[in-house]
């Protein structure tokens, strides 16, 4: 059996499948994290240069579920943020404002650390 060195008009191929890259087939599925039943926020400013992040953790929701909620929080803190493996990011120190967020959607929310 011959391997596929190099071919034009497809562009990179996956290894593993020998598809091109968009359309590959074996792309892991998407698994949401453990959680408890309890969303812990709390503050970190390791690698930041001091300035404070507030991480939201624990939700158990997948990527795409949780784009919408980090949208919204962001827009009631007014600040920015990011999604990392599954952690919301809100700039600064939002905790309390988040509390209360998140408790009136109908989670149960600790703070911890910071």
């Amino acid at each position: 059996m011959s391997r596929v060195v190099y071919q034009t008009g497809v562009g990179r191929t996956c290894p593993e499948c020998g598809h091109a890259i968009e359309r590959c087939v074996c792309k892991p599925t998407e698994t949401v994290s453990y959680t408890d039943g309890i969303v812990r926020i709390s503050l970190d400013r390791k690698g930041r240069k001091g300035k404070g992040v507030s991480l939201i953790t624990g939700l158990g929701l997948e990527a795409s579920d949780l784009k919408p909620l980090a949208k919204k929080l962001k827009a009631k803190t007014a600040t920015g943020g990011a999604i990392k493996d599954g952690v919301i990011e809100i700039q600064g120190d939002q905790r309390d404002i988040l509390k209360r967020e998140l408790e009136a959607l109908g989670y149960t929310v600790k703070l911890s650390g910071g």
